[in-house]
């Protein structure tokens, strides 16, 4: 849409841009300076940097700066682990203390310099790592691990030695984990489970455990990332290289802040691109949950509603509980692509299959009606006078005979079944006991998802311990409020990677001929006032009602024939926010006496409240229309972000708004419109006539052009109201607030 209007510059004009305005060329992609095509229209990168991990995870060599084995000493314990774990991976492992010949009867040396061998990973149990950086990156060492804390999770001052810490790594050319880290990378992790598996980053190690321990259930995890502070390598870099490995099924997160919006959003692109879910926890919702993982990793957790909306941009799953984190991620990496999205309930009691659809039907799920060919089938093995449309009751005996799997196959066999639920309220031998069996037995033979809700509280029963979980097909929950988050988060998933085009891909590599008419409307530092927001707003193609500046009462009743009555004036100034309340807006003038009379009081009423005009606006009224807010804000974690919502005075009472981070497509912009609570406003309600969806859709098209183009120039863009007009009559922009940097 934009690009037919604005049309691009050559690469050559970009380039300029960006040696003009002093911007560096970007970060390194794929281990390689960045190119100009490799950053967007604002000098952001395009691609995500995938560090190789490889011999951070299987290093050939270790180090273990501070090893010992002195009993009662820290030290020590985290010693004999890491000795167990080189084993375990095969690398080779040389302790390094200034006193000591030997730690475990392995042979010590005293120094850095003294390793007998270029090593990949070097871990520091030492309280200050930073006289280490400068030695390791002489020893050309690829990676180190800083357990210390007392960095940037207690303060100022610790945040001040993290920064010293970070430069000192860059400089190096080392990657560095932590600091604030643990041992969970070295953890011990089952070799005798097989399929695709989890991996695992937590910001907080202990909040991994719970995923951690799915392999007592049978769930393989093939990597554990406890990032720690993020000096260095952040959970970006973690997402990246996961998503680029083949025995990785789903990413599971627990994230307390984000080192850097831009750079998760590459990282969970690249895992989109490759159809790879990523489920995350994310700490923050609230204002104490916020201030609590800051003091804990002292990181930014960013504005939650922002954070929110870039992860389902990007179709990152995110749930609330650990719980919720390891049933989600187990059933996401294990289960193939559905072949369809209808969901059928099946139970040997009406009251379960009752209880269980409604929740299910309110989380969103379809539950089709079974045709009438296939209850009659059903009813083959189901009495007659029980209800087989969705949910299938089957009364409870045919389960305990042949009846019960052939049941279930005709269930699978329907092309509008994509998966089967069968909740199990409680143990009820042996009907159970041959139901499960039937279930996993039929889910052998199925490229269908089978779940199954093992209801018991107790949980050691042979039919859920043994058959259940023996079971890599079905996916068993404990709870049905899991299970359907989890089915949920499947359907999303698989419906989101179906045909996912990156934004990133699509992102303007150049500025529009706009760009410059609008960089000379900017004053820095300023507000401008509502007459030069407009022209910034006219300079992107964004429609403004006719409008005349004036600076008299005769000039203003020239205009005002000119524009056309009626009209509406409203003082213009660079300092005022809100005309409204001071009385500076005068609307439905119908002669030019009144207008004359509104100039006058206009200019009285802005000398008496002190504010400075640069004139007096005489507009075109606009009446027939829905009212809208469109704009951007400047984000701490993500830049530029762009929002959408009902307009006028209800923005503020209701708060109904959706947000996006650029880059976005048409189709995201289109999205926007459907999260909004007042949707229907805009398609009509009491007799009014549809709005111009696609003049909206491009009036937010072109903002998001604006604060990609204008970047950290802009702070603040405000369209309130923009008032969309019946269907193809277009959208115009009633008032701007526009905030330079």
């Amino acid at each position: 849409m934009l690009g037919s209007t604005h049309g691009t510059l050559t690469t050559d004009s970009r380039r300029a841009r960006v040696i003009a305005c002093g911007e560096q060329p970007g970060p390194a992609v794929h281990g390689r300076p960045a190119e100009v095509d490799d950053l967007d229209v604002g000098g952001r990168p395009l691609y995500a940097d995938v560090p190789d991990l490889d011999r951070f995870f299987r290093p050939e060599s270790v180090a273990v700066i501070g090893a010992s084995d002195a009993e009662g000493r820290p030290n020590t314990g985290v010693t004999r682990q890491l000795i167990d774990w080189a084993d375990r991976v095969g690398a080779r492992l040389h302790p390094v203390h200034p006193s000591r010949p030997a730690v475990f009867g392995i042979p010590c040396v005293a120094s850095v310099a003294e390793l007998p061998e270029q090593v990949d990973l070097a871990v520091l149990l030492v309280a200050d790592p930073l006289p280490l950086i400068e030695q390791l990156a002489e020893a050309k060492v690829k990676f180190a691990v800083v357990f210390a804390s007392g960095f940037a999770e207690t303060g100022e001052e610790g945040a001040a030695a993290q920064q010293r810490l970070a430069a000192a790594v860059a400089e190096s050319g080392m990657r560095l984990l932590g600091p604030n880290t643990n041992l969970n990378a070295f953890s011990s992790f089952r070799e005798d489970l097989d399929g695709p598996g989890i991996a695992l980053i937590t910001q907080s190690g202990h909040q991994g455990r719970p995923v951690y321990a799915l392999q007592e259930l049978g769930v393989r995890l093939t990597h554990w990332a406890p990032t720690g502070n993020e000096a260095d390598l952040e959970s970006a870099d973690f997402l990246s290289w996961f998503a680029e490995r083949p025995e990785v099924g789903a990413i599971a997160c627990y994230l307390e802040g984000l080192k850097d919006g831009r750079s998760f959003l590459l990282a969970v692109d690249r895992a989109a691109r490759r159809k790879v879910p990523v489920v995350a926890v994310k700490v923050g919702r609230t204002e104490t949950g916020a201030r609590t993982a800051a003091s804990h990793t002292g990181k930014l957790t960013g504005a939650d509603t922002v954070v929110d909306a870039a992860m389902r941009q990007y179709g990152v799953i995110r749930v609330d509980g650990l719980d919720e984190l390891q049933d989600t991620a187990t059933l996401l990496a294990r289960a193939r692509p559905p072949r369809a999205e209808g969901v059928v309930v099946y139970s040997i009691s009406g009251g379960t299959g009752a209880h269980f659809a409604d929740l299910a039907t309110e989380a969103g799920l379809s539950l089709p009606a079974l045709s009438e060919a296939k209850q009659a089938e059903l009813h083959q093995w189901i009495p007659e006078f029980l209800s087989v449309a969705n949910p299938v009751d089957n009364g409870g005996h045919p389960v305990g005979d042949w009846r019960g799997r052939k049941i279930i196959d005709a269930i699978l066999a329907d092309p509008s079944v994509g998966v089967l639920i069968c909740p199990v309220t409680g143990p009820f031998p042996p009907l159970s006991d041959r139901l499960v069996r039937d279930l996993v037995d039929a889910a052998e033979r199925t490229d269908k998802l089978v779940c199954v809700v093992w209801g018991s509280p107790v949980g050691t029963e042979p039919a859920y311990r043994e058959v259940l979980l023996g079971s890599s097909r079905v996916a068993t929950f404990r709870t049905v409020g899991n299970c359907i988050t989890a089915v949920r988060a499947y359907l999303d998933h698989h419906r989101f990677v179906t045909g996912y085009r990156s934004p990133f891909d699509e992102a303007p590599r150049t500025p529009s001929p706009s760009f410059r008419k609008a960089q000379a409307l900017m004053r820095p530092g300023q507000q401008l006032s509502e007459h030069a927001a407009k022209q910034l707003l006219r300079a992107y193609g964004i429609r403004v009602p006719r409008e005349q500046l004036v600076t008299s009462a005769a000039a203003a009743v020239r205009a005002a024939g000119l524009v056309g009555y009626p009209v509406v004036m409203k003082a213009s100034g660079a300092r005022i926010a809100h005309k409204t309340e001071l009385g500076l807006v005068k609307i439905g003038l119908t002669s030019a006496s009144q207008v004359r009379d509104a100039y006058r009081e206009l200019t009285d009423i802005a000398r008496c409240e002190d504010v400075s005009l640069d004139g007096v606006l005489v507009c075109q009224m606009v009446e027939r229309g829905v009212e809208m807010v469109v704009g951007t804000a400047h984000d701490e974690l993500f830049g530029p972000t762009v929002t959408v919502g009902l307009g006028g005075v209800l923005v503020e009472v209701l708060r109904d708004t959706a947000v996006r981070v650029p880059p976005f497509g048409e189709e995201q912009a289109r999205d926007m419109l459907g999260d909004l609570r007042g949707r229907a406003l805009l398609d009509g309600v009491r007799g009014r006539p549809p709005a111009d969806l696609d003049a909206l859709v491009e009036v937010v098209l072109r903002v998001q052009r604006m604060a990609m183009e204008l970047g950290d120039d802009l702070a603040e863009l405000d369209i309130n109201p923009l008032m969309v007009l019946p269907r193809g009559q277009g959208a115009v922009a009633l008032d701007a607030l526009v905030v330079c940097r």
